[in-house]
């Protein structure tokens, strides 16, 4: 079986911005949130089928997988 390929979405508020990695075949993935001093906070998620109408619907939209890779690496550091 083929691996699930992860999508990737994002949005950008006043003062922080939210990055979003959603596995489509389970719903599990990754939220980053960086703060304005640089701070990234990574958080473990569960959604269901309706993931994506969600995100949407709270005005995400699609990002670069390697924007989302260099920040959760940065936020290991």
């Amino acid at each position: 079986m083929a691996k699930a390929i992860s999508q990737y979405f994002k949005r950008v508020f006043d003062d922080y911005q939210v990055l979003v990695k959603v596995n489509p075949t389970d719903f599990t993935g990754i939220e980053l949130i960086v703060h304005p001093d640089g701070k990234i906070e990574k958080t473990s998620i569960e959604a269901d089928e309706d993931i994506f109408e969600d995100l949407e619907a709270d005005e995400f939209l699609p990002c670069s997988p390697l924007e989302f890779q260099l920040l959760l690496a940065k936020g290991q550091d």
